[in-house]
Order: C-alpha cells, then sequence, then structure tokens
C-alpha cells in the first residue's frame, strides 16, 4: 500500500464553497477540546508530588497518555476517511471529558483506597484522555479536505494555533482555578458532594471544556464533501511498515518520532524544573505556559504560514529544528546564564534569570512551531487525498510513540541530573535535522 500522492484532476480544482468557515468551525472545536488540555498542564507535577510518589510517575504518567494516543490516532484517522471527519470528532470529546472527570476523582479514589488506588486512576484517566487525543488525525484531515494545496500550510497554521491558544488560555484558566481563593469560593458554591480542592477543580473545568466542544462539534460542525473510496482495513503494524516503505512520508515519520522525543524533555520536566530553580507553584508556572502559547499563538498562525510560502516547507522545518534544539540545550543553564546578564533598569521583578527564561521559551515556541506545521505540511502534500486521515494518522502515531519513549526517560535523567533530559532532547533532534537536509 502507497500512501504517497498522485497526479489528478483534482488537484486543480477550486476551494469548495465556504472552506474558510469549515476550517473556522474545526479549529474552533479542536481549540476548546486543547483549552481542557491544557487546564491540567500545571498542576499535574504538583498532584503527582501531593501523593507522595516519585517524580518518575510524572513522566510514566505523560507516557501513558501518549501511548493511548499512538496506539488510537492511526485508527481514529483511518475510520475518519472511511466513517467521516465528524463522529470521530465528536466520539473523542465526550471520550476526552469522561477522562478529565475521573482524573479529577483520584485524591478521592486513593482517601478510600490508598495511594495505590489513586496513582491508578490517574493512569486511567490519562490513557483515555490520551485515545481522545488521537482526534487531531481526522482534524488535520478535516482542514486538507476543505483546504486547496497552496493555502494548506496557512490552514494547518490555524489547527497549530489552536493548540497553542489551548496553551495560552487553558494553563491559565487552570494556575487560576487552582488558587486558593478560587478554591475557596468554589467549595462555599459547589454541592458538598462535590470535591473541590487546587487539583480536582481544575480537572472538572477540563471536562467542561470538552462538553462545549462536543456540544459546538453537534451544532455547527458538517462533514465535508469529499470523495469517498473503499480503504481496505490495515492494521496499525502494516500502517506503520506501509509509511515506511514509501520514500516521502518515511523521513518525516521518523523526524515526528525524534522530534517529540526531543520535546518530551521540556513538556514532562519544566514545570518541576520551575519549581526546583525558580520556586514556581502552580499559578505561576501557568503564567509562564500562557506566555509561551501567546508566542506560539502568533508563530503558527501568522508567522509560520508566511515563512512556509517564501523558504519552503523543508527549509522551514529544519530552521525550526534548529532552533528547537538551541532553545532546549540552553534551558537548564538560564538561571546561570541570566545572573550573567548586566541590569537593565527594567521593573524589580524582571531579573536576568527570568529574562534568560522568556528569551529562551520564545526561542522554544517558534522552533517547534515552525517544525511540527512544516513537517503537517509535508505529509499533506506527501499523500493522496483518499489517504489523507490515514497519513496523519501514522505520523501523528509516530509523535505519540515518540512522547511515549521520551517521558520516562527524561523523567529518570531529571532525578539523576537535572539538566540532562533537556540537553539529550537537543542531541536527538540531530538526526531529524540531517534528515530534513535531504
Amino acid at each position: 500500500m502507497s500512501l504517497t500522492r498522485s497526479a489528478s484532476v483534482g488537484d486543480t480544482e477550486s476551494p469548495p464553497a465556504g472552506s474558510r468557515r469549515a476550517v473556522a468551525v474545526v479549529v474552533g472545536v479542536v481549540f476548546l477540546d486543547l483549552l481542557g488540555f491544557g487546564v491540567v498542564i500545571p498542576v499535574l507535577p504538583f498532584y503527582v508530588r501531593s501523593l507522595g510518589v516519585s517524580d518518575l510517575f510524572i513522566g510514566l504518567l505523560a507516557a501513558s497518555y501518549s501511548l493511548a494516543q499512538f496506539l488510537a490516532a492511526p485508527t481514529l484517522g483511518r475510520l475518519s476517511d472511511q466513517y467521516g471527519r465528524r463522529p470521530v470528532i465528536m466520539g473523542s470529546v465526550a471520550a476526552a471529558a469522561v477522562a478529565w472527570t475521573v482524573f479529577g476523582l483520584a485524591a478521592e479514589v486513593g482517601s478510600l483506597a490508598g495511594t495505590a488506588a489513586a496513582v491508578a486512576t490517574l493512569f486511567a484517566s490519562r490513557l483515555l484522555a490520551g485515545a481522545a487525543g488521537g482526534n487531531i488525525a481526522a482534524a488535520q484531515a478535516y482542514v486538507a479536505d476543505v483546504t486547496p494545496e497552496d493555502r494548506r500550510a496557512g490552514a494547518l497554521g490555524l489547527v497549530g494555533a489552536a493548540f497553542a491558544l489551548g496553551f495560552v488560555f487553558g494553563p491559565a484558566i487552570g494556575g487560576l482555578a487552582a488558587s486558593d481563593g478560587v478554591v475557596a469560593a468554589a467549595d462555599g458554591v459547589l454541592p458538598a458532594f462535590v470535591p473541590t480542592t487546587r487539583f480536582s477543580l481544575p480537572s472538572f473545568v477540563a471536562a467542561g471544556m470538552s462538553l462545549l466542544a462536543l456540544v459546538a462539534a453537534a451544532l455547527v460542525l458538517k462533514e465535508p464533501t469529499r470523495e469517498r473510496r473503499p480503504t481496505p482495513r490495515i492494521s496499525l503494524v502494516e500502517s506503520f511498515r506501509a509509511a515506511l516503505a514509501d520514500a516521502t512520508l518515511r523521513p518525516l515519520v521518523i523526524a515526528f518520532f525524534l522530534a517529540s522525543v526531543s520535546f518530551a524533555g521540556i513538556q514532562v520536566m519544566f514545570i518541576p524544573f520551575a519549581a526546583d530553580f525558580y520556586g514556581y507553584g502552580a499559578t505561576e508556572a501557568a503564567l509562564f505556559l500562557t506566555y509561551i502559547g501567546v508566542i506560539g499563538t502568533v508563530n503558527q498562525g501568522v508567522l509560520v504560514g508566511r515563512l512556509e510560502r517564501r523558504l519552503g516547507a523543508a527549509p522551514l522545518a529544519l530552521a525550526g529544528g534548529v532552533s528547537l534544539a538551541l532553545a532546549l540545550a540552553l534551558l537548564p543553564f538560564t538561571p546561570q546564564v541570566g545572573s550573567l546578564l548586566p541590569s537593565f533598569g527594567g521593573p524589580a521583578w524582571l531579573d536576568g534569570p527570568l529574562l534568560a527564561l522568556l528569551v529562551d521559551g520564545a526561542l522554544l515556541s517558534f522552533g517547534n512551531g515552525a517544525i511540527t506545521v512544516s513537517l503537517s505540511t509535508l505529509v499533506s502534500r506527501g499523500a493522496s487525498e483518499e489517504t489523507q486521515g490515514a497519513a496523519f494518522g501514522v505520523t501523528q502515531g509516530a509523535g505519540s510513540l515518540g512522547r511515549t519513549v521520551g517521558p520516562p526517560v527524561a523523567a529518570a535523567a531529571y532525578v539523576a541530573a537535572y539538566w540532562s533530559p533537556f540537553v539529550a532532547g537537543a542531541v536527538v533532534l540531530v538526526p531529524a535535522l540531517l534528515l530534513l537536509r535531504r
């Protein structure tokens, strides 16, 4: 089976009517879904530490989410090719709402059945949420269905911007929901049977965001008009075998995997790093993640699409990889680098270490956005119309596999030497950069 694109008359057709509205709708649904995901990010490491278990479980929980996403993404992409994008997107956001609700109840389970039961509940919720997170393949395929090829990078960049917006508002909402004042106010309003803590409240907010995304999808998301051809049912292993045998998709799949392994270090261990070396709690960490999200929105929603049209997808992916590698290598040393910066007379709270962290975060955001969107664009151009969902499912699955492998290793490395997961992430990117040069 080949997933590469063959020339056809359809390649020159004009964009379907209402394509901009269709893209806006699916981007909105993705935003609401990712908003819920972003809400729990700042509280997850502190949730784990509150149970009195090792930081290694932070990485294992992240890996469980990604493992489920890895297993689900190719299947959801293929199902969206066969049965439609809309039902796959709706079913996945409904599952996410259940997952985040269970996540918020883990501490209550622990008080009744012990720490092991609480940790098991966290794992169960993360596995279900990860499986639901495989819907990105269907969302990307939806956008590809309704967007002409020469504008696809910009449209896929909007999907990336929805992710970035989720990280703008999601962590900010999560940090606010975890603050003492909001928890106390909610405790005075909600019924007594609803557990209200700095961990459960953000989780329930995340569940509400997924429910809102489900309602939005049910009311306004329309199935795109496209030609559907019968596609053979193939296993996950066969899907990857076909992609790796394809000269066009093989380097993209490998690059997705390596970039995800690399980025896992910062995804998993940044908040513990910020807590240990900058003294940040959930609210302060959420503010920094919001800053990263704002930068990412501009990068993926505006800058990346324009740069791709000027430079091309492959050169932009290479530039993004270089930026990401530099940012990862410098991140653990930002306190030391910042202490060497001269005073510039700014506000008292903006000291040298924080300034170094902000600059590094901007570089990190650009690199991640550029390589992610550019690789997605290259996948879109390398797949035929009837296999868009399957191709995105395989590449996103490769990314999820990287996030499955990376987090436990990164967490264990952080326990041994705090700087090692970040520096190792930069080194892992080198083979991906070599592939993108071809």
